[in-house]
């Protein structure tokens, strides 16, 4: 079937069903998210604007071939008509919201009233956003003993990334990419043998390692400077400051490779600190081995804890999404 008369097709047939039900039952509006792991999130998300009158049902693009991804999102339901009031589409931001229209799949993220993205590259970098940090430790091993800064560590992290963060949208704007992926950023942004203790090793690490891949670059470019400037002037107007690049960066790299590992050492501190305070009190040692017992029986997964993570919704990227909702249901 033609794309175009699918989308019409699909788009109908919810406005059709909406017309169908009584005048006092709640309107549906269909949501269509990338992945299973999107569907939490966006349930999230559109909570809020939920009433008496409107819900949201959050789906995947496709029950039929199992297809999932943000192509298929946007494929299936952008290549023809508008998605329309009763069917939007919800997406991660990618390198989309950076590159601001230079390609067609940015066009149409950006351009579409129906579609919403993250502002930050995926949802993983909510789930990571650093003053939200503590409490996921604190969710992890129930100890509340802030031992280590997460907001400091990661604003030092964010400005050693940021000049060749700045390298990196550039190339993906005119078109240069294969000789800087996004995954060879990736390796770059990559701290290492983190230490809790000495945290400022790490942010080294990064530091000479940037310092090393931008040298390369001015020899591949040599005429890039203004271009370079231009651009990280553009990010800083779109929101990314160098404080704050580790939210643009690929979602999956920044919960896999940088934040999961830093929460395990840190968690692996809180949770023996709180064994010793249960091993060293002044009590029996039945007393002890069932406290001990019901403490261990108490953690929690720190991956799984780190996807519940809605400690997000205080930042400004969140917030402009939420705006953006907020237009969409008052047009």
């Amino acid at each position: 079937m033609p794309s175009r008369l699918k989308d019409n097709l699909n788009s109908k047939y919810f406005e059709a069903a909406n017309a169908l039900t009584s005048k006092k039952a709640r309107h549906r509006i269909v949501a269509y998210v990338e992945s299973y792991d999107d569907i939490y999130f966006w349930r999230t998300v559109l909570s809020e604007f939920e009433n008496d009158k409107r819900y949201f049902e959050v789906m995947l693009p496709s029950k039929m071939n199992l297809t999932r991804g943000k192509k298929s999102v946007l494929m299936n339901f952008l290549e023809g008509e508008p998605l329309g009031k009763d069917m939007i589409a919800c997406v991660d931001a990618d390198y989309d919201y950076l590159i601001q229209g230079r390609t067609h799949q940015s066009r149409r993220v950006l351009e579409s009233p129906y579609v919403f993205h993250t502002y930050v590259y995926a949802i993983e970098n909510f789930q990571c956003y650093a003053p939200s940090l503590h409490n996921v430790c604190v969710s992890v091993t129930l100890n509340d003993h802030r031992i280590f800064d997460f907001r400091e560590y990661f604003e030092q992290f964010s400005e050693a990334l940021f000049p060749l963060f700045v390298w990196s949208v550039m190339v993906y704007r005119n078109g240069n990419y294969p000789k800087f992926s996004i995954t060879d950023f990736c390796r770059v942004a990559d701290p290492g043998g983190f230490n809790v203790h000495n945290p400022a090793a790490s942010i080294a690490n990064v530091k000479r390692k940037v310092r090393t891949k931008i040298n390369e670059l001015q020899r591949q470019f040599p005429d890039a400077k203004d271009e370079y400037l231009a651009t990280k002037d553009d990010l800083r107007a779109l929101g990314v400051m160098p404080q704050t690049t580790y939210l643009y960066i690929q979602g999956h790299h920044l919960f896999d490779t940088v934040v999961s590992p830093i929460l395990s050492k840190v968690c692996n501190l809180l949770r023996q600190e709180r064994q010793n305070e249960i091993f060293y009190a002044v009590a029996h040692k039945t007393q002890k081995r069932n406290e001990m017992s019901c403490y261990e029986n108490s953690l929690q997964d720190i991956k799984v804890m780190l996807k519940k993570n809605t400690g997000y919704t205080t930042s400004e990227q969140f917030r402009r999404l939420q705006e953006d909702i907020r237009r969409y249901l008052e047009a």
